[in-house]
């Protein structure tokens, strides 16, 4: 079994994906499209089945492994995590009264004042549209295939994702700086940044895998030149049968192969990273488009090395977006930056919170959800969604994001500043109305 097991609200039904906005008209083959239109970036709830090898290690600063660095989530061998819970008035899923709301999250617990490293591994995935016989289709001998070349991965490398910036909390990389924001109050402050409470990605690129999609599933604007092509559109549920394996044997796909190679590991988060390739409901093309991006985890059976606990293959898709694509300030990072941010602050997609509102000052855009999905709130907006970020002679516009006070409904905010957001401590300035009932945050 794969991801088909849960698929919560990444689209239509699923968690969150990042607002997009509207490319030039443009000669779409198959079918045409008169724009690319807002949709989510967010979560996407995953359990599959494949094979994996032994774990890795995760140590702390100086290499030494820490039972409480390992100590979150019962009886599965995952990522390093810890669990821990916030009290607010609120309702759940049901609309059922509750108080207390259990998370879990990336790393250590704050208090501890541990440093976690993570094998962050980034895979670029090809994209090749073929026919009914699996060949590859051209367009007056331009081949329909989009990648994510080596130009591509080595400005990921190079962005605030794996790379240090200093930000109001410090100087470190963007999801590390996010979790010491929030958690501002809890951790302790050393002389030197580089001791106490920090989340460290290792990245490392692993080998280029590829998807055969079937061109009838798929529509795609080709380059001025003929040349494939500015961005494809892919249909949801197609492409994530053919990103998750379908058995614990299955190497055909980019998760499958990777597991088997050992270059996805439980211990670590992995980036399937993609090249102007969006996703939608290809039937309903007009109302669906289009996804950006998602995290998930691959679901994979216990074996006897590890105790016979379930395995998690903590992962996102996320697509590099070119400039002039979409409004807003969505380019480049700012998926690949939304899914990694998500996966700190909701690595299972199962952290449940009070129903809350997000509401654009400057036009009618709402989203209403009930989760700890940190981009999501931020998504909706249509200004100030991203943090310009300058780096190697280039801007990269990584999302600002809600920190956990705002989804605890804490007044004051206890994270740094007494902020609501990160980076731009000025994007979420009030919280939600609340208590609300779902699914349309309707005041009881």
């Amino acid at each position: 079994m794969s991801i088909r097991g849960a698929l919560t609200r990444a689209l239509v039904f699923a968690v969150a994906l990042a607002g997009l906005a509207r490319p030039a008209a443009a000669d779409h083959r198959p079918g045409t499209i008169a724009a690319l239109s807002r949709a989510p970036i967010g979560a996407l709830r995953a359990a599959a089945n494949s094979d994996g090898s032994r774990p890795r290690e995760l140590g702390d600063a100086h290499g030494r492994v820490d039972e409480r660095v390992r100590s979150g989530v019962p009886g599965i061998d995952s990522l390093a995590n810890f669990v821990d819970q916030f009290q607010a008035d609120g309702f759940d899923s049901h609309n059922n009264p509750k108080s207390i709301w259990p998370y879990s999250m990336v790393g250590a617990a704050p208090e501890t004042n541990r440093s976690t490293r993570f094998d962050a591994a980034i895979i670029p995935v090809t994209i090749q549209l073929v026919d009914a016989a699996g060949n590859v289709v051209a367009i007056g001998g331009h081949p329909l295939e989009l990648g994510a070349t080596p130009d591509i991965v080595g400005k990921l490398l190079q962005s605030p994702i794996y790379e240090d910036f200093t930000y109001t909390s410090g100087t470190g990389q963007y999801t590390d700086q996010l979790m010491r924001a929030q958690f501002w109050s809890r951790i302790r402050h050393h002389g030197d940044e580089d001791e106490g409470y920090h989340n460290v990605l290792r990245p490392s690129v692993k080998t280029p895998r590829v998807i055969k999609f079937p061109v009838a599933k798929a529509a795609f604007v080709r380059n001025g030149d003929g040349t494939c092509c500015q961005f494809m559109i892919l249909d949801f549920r197609t492409f994530v049968n053919l990103l998750f394996p379908a058995t614990a044997a299955d190497t055909t796909t980019p998760i499958g192969a990777a597991e088997h190679a050992g270059e996805m590991t439980t211990r670590g988060i992995a980036t399937l990273l993609f090249n102007n390739i969006y996703l939608a409901d290809i039937a309903d093309i007009q109302h669906t488009c289009c996804v950006l991006g998602f995290h998930a985890y691959d679901l994979e059976p216990g074996d006897a090395r590890n105790g016979n606990r379930e395995k998690r293959y903590v992962m996102n898709y996320a697509s590099w977006i070119s400039n002039g694509l979409f409004s807003g300030g969505f380019e480049d990072i700012t998926a690949a930056s939304h899914e990694m941010a998500e996966i700190f602050a909701d690595p299972f997609v199962d952290n449940e919170t009070p129903w809350w509102l997000s509401l654009d000052p400057f036009s009618s855009a709402a989203l209403c959800q009930n989760n700890l999905e940190n981009g999501d709130v931020v998504e909706v907006l249509s200004s100030n969604a991203v943090f310009p970020t300058s780096l190697h002679n280039r801007t990269y516009h990584p999302q600002n994001l809600a920190l956990l006070s705002w989804f605890a409904f804490e007044s004051p905010s206890t994270a740094r500043l007494h902020a609501y957001s990160f980076p731009d401590e000025t994007t979420l300035t009030e919280l939600s109305p609340h208590p609300l009932l779902g699914p349309n945050c309707t005041v009881p």
